[in-house]
């Protein structure tokens, strides 16, 4: 519950992510959530003692609809997401759809589709509710976000074990934030 806490004080005092937060949350998608680097650059850059840097080449924003399952309606939302705000890029995801692309069994949620995620710090998540009161989705805790270890999930240690690898080489998050501790064994 600390780390729950210490997110949201974190997101609290970002206005840029509130206002991010604010236009996903009005698009009244179900199961929708801001996800992935929007999350973990701020938690990094703050255990790094750094002001935040800049918002990600992307926000990925994921929603989970059996119903609405296609490409077209991400392509929609990203266009929409666009003329709210222009000044970032939106990267709609249904996840209900994304099990194709990644060679996995078909996802029950939006949490669900995050255990199947390459790092555990990555599968965070974060939307405001009605209230402008922070929730957060971590279905695989939030410890490693925290601790700056950034571990496989389960099928990124295994047979994706080479992807994940190379993931870290082309992120190049160690010379953002040095103080990572990697995991790379299997």
């Amino acid at each position: 519950m600390k780390h729950e806490s210490q997110l949201k004080a974190l997101l609290t005092h970002d206005p840029v992510r509130m206002k991010i937060l604010r236009i996903a949350r009005d698009l009244n998608l179900p199961d929708c959530w801001i996800a992935a680097g929007f999350v973990r650059s701020l938690v990094w850059d703050h255990l790094h003692q750094r002001k935040p840097s800049a918002l990600p080449d992307d926000i990925d924003v994921i929603w989970y609809d059996p119903a609405h399952a296609d490409t077209p309606t991400d392509s929609a939302l990203d266009r929409k997401l666009s003329g709210l705000c222009s000044e970032v890029n939106w990267s709609v995801k249904n996840q209900a759809r994304m099990h194709l692309r990644n060679a996995d069994v078909p996802y029950r949620s939006a949490a669900d589709a995050m255990t199947c995620w390459p790092e555990t710090a990555t599968a965070v998540a974060v939307r405001l509710d009605h209230r402008d009161e922070i929730e957060v989705l971590a279905p695989l805790g939030l410890e490693d976000l925290f601790s700056r270890v950034v571990r496989p999930t389960e099928r990124f240690r295994t047979e994706k074990h080479a992807m994940f690898l190379e993931r870290i080489r082309v992120k190049g998050w160690r010379e953002t934030w040095p103080d990572l501790i990697v995991v790379t064994d299997r």
